[in-house]
């Protein structure tokens, strides 16, 4: 995988899937036809050997603010643009992770796929010469 803008070797690429309930509206032959899209790209990364790791979200969560001392049950932001998931994938580079997000299904269904680079330090961390390793954690 090459490296990223910031120096940083990159672990992947994460495509988010954000938005909830794209089934809403859809007659059972829908959501069928949606779904099998859904698992025939899904399982053509697979195939490619692509996936390194993903899981559906659940709605529910916790947010935590130390400048304002709580834990909110939440997240709290607009449920059309939650976290319903992500993927982690191998790719070349970001325009290849692009690639493989912009063929998902569920972007015509009121999602968004967002995808950034996965990276294997924190440049934080790095800009003030205490790069860690996250692989090797």
């Amino acid at each position: 995988m090459n490296n990223t803008d910031s120096n940083n070797t990159s672990a992947g690429y994460l495509i988010f899937f954000r938005g909830q309930d794209w089934d809403r509206g859809m007659s059972p032959e829908q959501i069928e036809q949606t779904m099998d899209s859904v698992m025939a790209w899904f399982d053509g990364l697979r195939r490619e050997d692509r996936i390194i790791a993903g899981h559906p979200l659940a709605a529910e969560g916790r947010t935590l603010s130390a400048s304002k001392g709580m834990v909110s049950d939440g997240p709290f932001v607009e449920s059309k643009e939650g976290v319903a998931g992500y993927i982690l994938v191998r790719a070349d580079s970001l325009e290849e992770a692009t690639d493989f997000a912009r063929a998902c299904p569920l972007l015509g269904l009121n999602h968004t796929v967002e995808v950034r680079p996965a990276l294997t330090e924190c440049p934080i961390f790095r800009r003030h010469g205490r790069g860690i390793d996250m692989l090797a954690v």
